[in-house]
């Protein structure tokens, strides 16, 4: 049964406003009623197979909402996720993006986005979710992306990781012993415990 078009917005809202066409042919929209929403205005297309409602409040991290929504296996990590808890001063250029090993890494256009492979057990630890403009978003929390930029910071730079250290430390509610948990499950446990130390 076809959907009725005020419901087209009821149906937006409630994914927050967002939406991929698979989701839409689910609900009962014609592919010639999408295509149409989006040649008037009404949808406007973020990514290939997504679309956001046009006159939505304006999303408070773009980017964030698109890769959740195209990547729902993806977890953003390392230098995105410290941004997210306020550990850096570093602005991220892409999405960090941890996948499970096994995953195929998919093409987007837009925006740019680093992969990272990591095993399944690594990749399941430490998962949280965050609301980013009525979009939950998948994202380490604060312990497990200490432990991960450390397994990474060949790649991301010991600055970086050393500054985020800082950060978490000088928090109320920092939970060292968590970070060594997740440092074994990354097996960095051994290297990063004198830099812990070093911080109490």
């Amino acid at each position: 049964m076809p959907i009725a078009p005020p419901a087209v917005k009821t149906l937006f809202k409630q994914q927050g406003w967002t939406l991929r066409s698979g989701e839409m042919l689910r609900a009962g929209l014609h592919p010639r009623t999408i295509a149409a929403l989006a040649k008037t205005g009404t949808i406007e297309r973020l990514a290939r197979g997504l679309y956001r409602w046009s006159d939505a409040p304006v999303a408070s991290d773009p980017d964030l909402v698109i890769v959740a929504r195209k990547i729902p296996k993806g977890v953003v990590c390392l230098v995105s996720a410290l941004a997210i808890h306020g550990l850096t001063t570093q602005i991220p250029h892409a999405v960090h993006l941890a996948l499970p090993r096994t995953a195929r890494v998919p093409v987007l256009a837009h925006p740019p986005v680093e992969f990272h492979l990591v095993a399944p057990a690594i990749h399941a630890a430490g998962v949280t979710t965050i609301d980013v403009s009525g979009t939950a978003v998948r994202v380490y929390s604060p312990e497990k992306t200490l432990a991960d930029c450390f397994r990474f910071r060949n790649q991301i730079g010991m600055d970086v990781v050393l500054e985020a250290l800082r950060a978490y430390r000088s928090r109320r509610a920092a939970d060292l012993q968590q970070v060594l948990e997740f440092a074994r499950i990354c097996r960095v446990e051994t290297s990063m415990r004198p830099y812990l130390e070093a911080a109490t």
